[in-house]
């Protein structure tokens, strides 16, 4: 892996495969939702969609690439933006031509405005309005975060009517103030050597101007100060439960201690939440339990999720979500974690982690993010293999003495 800058700021990193027949380039923007604001939330995802609805020289994205060879995808989150393209490794011009080109300036026209409108507002009512537990994230954001934080709301946004609501003033501006070579990083991984990709990056780059990046104004996440709880009535199969606990953003101990204990709660067959709830003493009540993190670079939530088997009755609910509770603060107690468990726990996640590092678009977005972190990309292992047993149990104190929110969703 080497990395470079060119003068307009833009960071690129390369990983030489020898032999390989395919290339893949991700372009990472330092942009999400929560470079939103309350008024226009979810245009971090729609721009995501106005990415591919052409750029100043090209009219159709996908099809100049497909005619390539190649096939592109993107996403997006509360922090960033990434795009990446797989095509034969000959091609790899085509993709830095497409790349440069929508970082120089897109289309902007209505008519692609408005079909990517359309396409948003059908998504938002696919996963949100019209799927089983599809607005979860809308109620528990509200539940756990002050409503000037952009944290508040989900990636794809408050209601489509933000959607509908962006005109084209709102794009350019967005486009202006967050897409520029000193706003984003640069992953190229294929056969060939780092010189050609530094020649090439500064031949389709290169003079791409820097831009002025509008600065990020982030409230106090506003965490509730004492537990909340919340029930909705939907059309769900089954009862759900969500509880949710503050925890801290990217980067910090805290932060990997947090993301071990949803490990050691929920990875695999071994794991508390499947032995101790899903097949523990009350079971049929569970049908599945999970833990997760956000990952968000923010302070963010550290979840526990379950779905019940039994009936969704008042008796039914309060004890799971007791048993729920009492497995997380199971963890606080001193020696409850032994060497043996955190041990295997680790062994799990590195081993995910290097399968999946095997993926040619999960490596090189790893590096454009490492990039992004100043910081290698196998940080996070290192980070999660300095932890003691003592350190979760105090991390999972910490964070079963603050307040915890919980969600339950009760078929209507």
């Amino acid at each position: 892996m080497e990395t470079f800058e060119l003068d307009n700021g833009l960071r690129v990193v390369c990983a030489t495969r020898p032999g390989s027949a395919l290339a893949v380039v991700n372009v990472l923007y330092n942009v999400g939702s929560r470079d939103e604001n309350r008024q226009l939330t979810g245009i971090a995802h729609l721009f995501e969609h106005l990415m591919f609805g052409g750029s100043a020289n090209v009219a159709e994205f996908d099809a100049e690439l497909e005619a390539a060879g190649g096939n592109s995808n993107a996403w997006t989150s509360t922090d960033f933006t990434n795009f990446y393209e797989v095509l034969p490794a000959c091609n790899l011009s085509t993709a830095f031509h497409l790349e440069s080109d929508r970082m120089l300036a897109l289309d902007f026209s209505e008519s692609s405005l408005d079909v990517q409108r359309s396409v948003v507002v059908e998504e938002f009512k696919q996963t949100c309005l019209n799927r089983p537990y599809g607005d979860l994230m809308h109620h528990l954001r509200a539940m756990c975060y002050d409503a000037r934080h952009p944290y508040s709301w989900p990636t794809i946004g408050l209601e489509p009517e933000h959607i509908l609501n962006t005109r084209l003033d709102d794009i350019r501006h967005w486009f202006y103030s967050h897409y520029a070579p000193n706003n984003a990083v640069l992953s190229v991984t294929s056969p060939f050597p780092a010189e050609k990709i530094a020649g090439m990056a500064q031949l389709w780059f290169g003079d791409i101007p820097r831009r002025e990046i509008a600065s990020r104004q982030l409230p106090q996440p506003g965490f509730p100060t004492a537990d909340v709880r919340k029930e909705v009535r939907a059309a769900v199969p089954q009862a759900r439960i969500v509880m949710a606990l503050p925890m801290d953003g990217y980067g910090s101990k805290a932060y990997y201690a947090a993301d071990t204990i949803t490990d050691i709660l929920s990875y695999g067959k071994s794991s508390r939440c499947y032995r101790n709830l899903v097949h523990g003493p009350s079971q049929g009540l569970f049908a599945s339990a999970d833990a997760s993190i956000i990952g968000s670079e923010e302070p963010g939530l550290l979840l526990m999720t379950a779905t019940l088997g039994a009936e969704a009755t008042d008796e039914n609910i309060a004890l799971a979500e007791s048993m729920m509770r009492k497995e997380f603060e199971r963890l606080a107690s001193p020696g409850d974690i032994s060497t043996e468990e955190l041990q295997r726990t680790l062994n799990n996640f590195e081993a995910t982690f290097r399968f999946e590092g095997m993926d040619k678009e999960e490596a090189g977005f790893r590096r454009a993010m490492a990039v992004m972190h100043g910081e290698n990309p196998e940080a996070c292992v290192a980070a999660k293999f300095a932890q003691t047993p003592a350190e979760i149990a105090e991390a999972a104190a910490s964070m079963a003495s603050g307040p915890m929110a919980t969600l339950v969703y009760r078929p209507r």
